[in-house]
C-alpha cells in the first residue's frame, strides 16, 4: 500500500507520519508540501531524523494520483479545493481537516469564514467517528476524519443520545485541551508565559466543532436541540478532557448507567470504560488511540456526568485516521494502533 500525507510539517501531520511509517500494511508513505519542494521534514521535526521518504514533494494532483490513498492534515480550505480531483481519479481520500464535516455548506461558511466544498463532495464524505460509523466507513471514497474536541464529546454523549435517556435541550460540554491542539503556528494565543500557569476559555459559544456535534447528535436523534459547548486552552502538550452535562428523563441506577456504556462500546478496542466511581485523566491515555470514559449520576439534581478524554494528536486526529485507513482497506482496525498509553 503506498499512502501520501499533505501537511506533514504540522503536529497532526508528523504524528500521522509516525503511525503510518510504522504500518505493517504500508509499504511506502510520502509527504507533500505547498511550499517546502525537496526540503526533508527533519529540518521542522529533528526526530524524524534521516528516514527515507521523508522528503517533502511539491504538491502536483497528477503525482498524487498515483497513490491509493492520500492523507489531508491541512488547515481548512486546502482540501476542500485538492481533495475532488483525487477523488474523481479513484484515489481514497482522508481529511483531517474540518472542509468535509458539515453536510451543509452554507452552514460550513457561517461557522469557517470561508468557500465550502463542492455540495456533491460533501455528501460523498463519510464521517469517521469509527465506533459508531464502520459499515460507512468500509465503503468509504472519501473520509471525513472527527475533529478532536467532537471525538471525545460524541463517544461520551452516544449511548444516552441514541437510547433517548437525556432531555434533548439539556447537554453542557466543558471541554480542555493541551497546546497542541491549536497547531504549531506561533501565536500570542499560545506564547508560553501566555499559557504556562493560566488557563483561558476561548471561542465562546462560536467554536468551529458546535455544528460538527450538533449534526450527528441530530442524525441519532432528530429531537436534539442546540447543545453548551465551552472550550478551554490548558498548560499541558497533549490531551483533551470533556466533561459532558444532561439532565435524565428519568432516574438511573449509576451502575446500569456504565453497564449500558461497557454494552454500547463492546468490541471497540479503543473505547475504555471505567468502573464506577473512576474517573479517567488525560494522562492515561497520552500517546494512544484510546478514549477513556468515567460517568456518574447525581439522584439529587437528576444529571448525569460523562467524563471522556484522549490525545488530541491520536484518537483526536492521526490515530483515529488510521483506524479508519484499516476499516477502508479491509484489515482489523487496530492495525498499527496497539501501543499503550505513554506514562508518566
Amino acid at each position: 500500500m503506498k499512502v501520501a500525507i499533505i501537511g506533514a510539517t504540522g503536529y497532526s501531520g508528523t504524528e500521522l507520519f509516525r503511525l503510518l511509517y510504522g504500518h505493517p500494511h504500508v509499504s511506502r508513505c510520502d509527504v507533500f508540501s505547498s511550499s517546502q519542494d525537496g526540503v526533508h521534514v527533519s529540518e521542522s521535526f529533528p526526530h524524524v531524523g534521516s528516514v527515507d521518504g521523508a522528503v517533502l514533494h511539491k504538491l502536483e494532483i497528477e503525482a498524487l494520483a498515483k497513490y491509493d490513498v492520500v492523507f489531508f492534515a491541512t488547515p481548512p480550505g486546502v482540501s476542500g479545493e485538492w481533495a475532488p480531483a483525487l477523488v474523481d481519479r479513484g484515489v481514497k481520500v482522508i481529511d483531517l481537516s474540518g472542509d468535509f464535516r458539515l453536510k451543509d455548506g452554507a452552514v460550513y461558511e457561517q461557522w469557517y469564514g470561508r468557500e465550502a466544498a463542492p455540495a456533491e463532495y460533501l455528501q460523498k464524505a463519510v464521517y469517521g467517528l469509527t465506533e459508531w460509523n464502520r459499515e460507512a466507513v468500509r465503503e468509504a471514497v472519501l473520509l471525513s476524519n472527527p475533529g478532536c474536541y467532537p471525538t471525545a464529546t460524541l463517544l461520551g454523549l452516544a449511548p444516552l443520545v441514541k437510547e433517548g435517556l437525556i432531555k434533548e435541550d439539556s447537554i453542557i460540554v466543558d471541554a480542555k485541551s493541551g497546546v497542541s491542539g491549536a497547531g504549531r503556528k506561533a501565536g500570542l494565543g499560545t506564547h508560553f508565559s501566555e499559557v504556562n500557569e493560566n488557563v483561558k476559555i476561548y471561542k465562546v459559544n462560536v467554536h468551529q466543532h458546535i455544528p460538527e456535534i450538533e449534526q450527528t447528535l441530530q442524525t441519532w436523534n432528530e429531537a436534539m436541540e442546540p447543545i453548551t459547548f465551552s472550550t478551554h486552552l490548558i498548560p499541558m502538550t497533549r490531551g483533551i478532557m470533556a466533561t459532558i452535562y444532561a439532565k435524565a428523563k428519568q432516574p438511573i441506577s449509576p451502575n446500569d448507567l456504565v453497564d449500558l456504556y461497557k454494552t454500547s462500546y463492546e468490541g471497540s478496542p479503543f473505547v475504555r470504560i471505567r468502573q464506577l466511581g473512576q474517573f479517567p485523566a488525560t494522562k492515561e491515555v497520552y500517546g494512544s488511540n484510546y478514549c477513556d470514559i468515567g460517568l456518574a449520576y447525581d439522584e439529587r439534581t437528576g444529571r448525569v456526568t460523562v467524563v471522556s478524554v484522549i490525545d488530541n494528536l491520536m484518537k483526536g486526529a492521526a490515530g483515529q485516521a488510521v483506524q479508519n485507513f484499516n476499516l477502508m482497506m479491509g484489515w482489523d482496525e487496530a492495525e498499527g494502533l496497539h501501543s499503550l498509553p505513554i506514562y508518566p
